[in-house]
């Protein structure tokens, strides 16, 4: 779950709640104010102390299965200990919802300072071991040995090949083959975390296993050996996308906006099979394979690797975005109306359901982090470049904010904004 509280709050109660039969999230507040109305005496007084901010807003998640609704309640807290208790346990009084029997159950009590104590514990222990080391080494050497030691922890060993891999191989839906472990440690140290290395020209048994199982893309150098790697692929193993690097460059040469830039730039492997067999790979260099569409060639002349095919003309773009269903756009809609003023983030599952609201400056670290099960972003703001980078790394389909500052055609992802909604 993300950050739902305000910077004051030093608990968060979580509850939960088994409801037999099918209500609203609107039925289950009301109810938490109702039942507890008069319980507690003035000073715990649920709806006085939202009024005051002692307690924060009260965030409910309901789930509905075989006639029967499941949910969780989260209420965050800036009053003491006992107090924290006593509105935790008033909780519990909870009988029925509308016409429904109910029972809640309070979990815990979280304590968020803990994670705060942490955080200076380490903090100081790192200032420490900086003041007490004589030898003050160069700003860079240091950037340079701390992005090393972190590529190289991150980086592992897959299958039974042992091949070089990123650490999340088994949890993402599509995994980027490149040619070796520099490759893969250059992926991860812009953020891409589920690629593998083939680690020569040979195709490995673990990558033929785990192309019948996730979503290959082959991300391969931009010299000749690519030609022999790809061909090697289409053999033995089912690739999906196929993408280069800049002609006589290599992977591990890229930086961040060109493996980016190569990545939305990828072709399915039909167009890879239709333009590898019009390449000569006796050439010393090969074209880069950046294409988007039906090629139309010159007559006498084959069609050119590397050029963005020239459309036929009244001929329409083919869209490959996802597009939202009509009760997804009313959901989002609604969504969206809610965030106005907060500054702050839904995100949603394949199932519209909220899998948690964050501030809109830590949305990007958000996206990094779930990387897989995420479906759709409501953000009250704008859509920049830099938060569409991230969301391609992500099995997000949809993200909608108030305005955009990115083209809809730039990207893979359906962007919407509040005009449209």
């Amino acid at each position: 779950m993300g950050k739902i509280s305000p910077v004051s709050s030093k608990y968060i109660v979580n509850a939960t709640i088994e409801i037999e039969g099918v209500v609203d999230r609107p039925d289950v507040i009301g109810a938490i104010f109702g039942q507890t109305e008069g319980l507690l005496g003035e000073e715990l007084e649920l709806r006085e102390l939202q009024r005051s901010g002692r307690i924060g807003r009260i965030e409910v998640n309901i789930d509905t299965k075989g006639g029967k609704s499941i949910g969780q309640i989260i209420i965050p807290s800036s009053l003491d200990k006992a107090e924290t208790a006593i509105v935790a346990a008033a909780l519990e009084v909870i009988q029925r919802i509308g016409p429904c029997n109910a029972k809640v159950r309070v979990q815990n009590i979280e304590d968020v300072r803990i994670s705060k104590r942490t955080f200076v514990i380490e903090r100081a222990k790192q200032l420490l071991r900086n003041l007490m080391d004589n030898v003050m080494p160069d700003s860079q050497e240091i950037a340079e040995e701390v992005a090393h030691s972190i590529r190289v922890m991150e980086i592992t060993e897959y299958g039974k090949d042992r091949l070089p891999a990123g650490p999340e191989i088994e949890s993402s839906e599509e995994v980027i083959v490149v040619e070796g472990r520099a490759d893969v440690m250059n992926l991860l140290k812009h953020g891409f975390k589920n690629s593998i290395a083939m680690n020569g020209t040979s195709v490995p048994q673990t990558v033929i296993e785990l192309s019948h199982r996730k979503d290959i893309v082959v991300f391969v150098d931009g010299d000749r050996g690519g030609n022999l790697i790809l061909r090697d692929l289409f053999n033995v193993a089912e690739v999906d996308f196929v993408t280069r690097a800049p002609d006589g460059k290599e992977v591990e040469e890229l930086a961040k906006k060109e493996i980016h830039k190569a990545l939305r730039s990828r072709i399915t492997v039909e167009q890879a099979k239709l333009e590898l067999g019009n390449v000569d790979t006796s050439q010393a260099i090969r074209k880069p394979m950046i294409v988007r569409g039906n090629a139309t060639p010159v007559q006498g002349q084959p069609p050119r690797l590397g050029m963005p095919p020239r459309p036929m003309q009244g001929a329409a773009p083919v869209r490959t975005r996802p597009i939202l269903r009509d009760e997804e756009r009313k959901v989002l809609g609604g969504m969206l109306e809610g965030l106005v003023g907060t500054k702050g983030a839904f995100v949603l599952d394949e199932k519209m359901n909220v899998l948690g609201k964050v501030p809109l400056s830590e949305l990007n670290s958000t996206l990094r982090t779930l990387n897989t099960g995420v479906y759709a972003v409501v953000l009250d703001g704008s859509i920049d470049r830099d938060l569409i980078d991230v969301a391609e790394t992500s099995t997000l389909k949809h993200i909608v904010g108030m305005d955009t500052k990115v083209k809809p055609m730039d990207s893979r992802l359906n962007i919407v904004t509040a005009a449209e909604l």
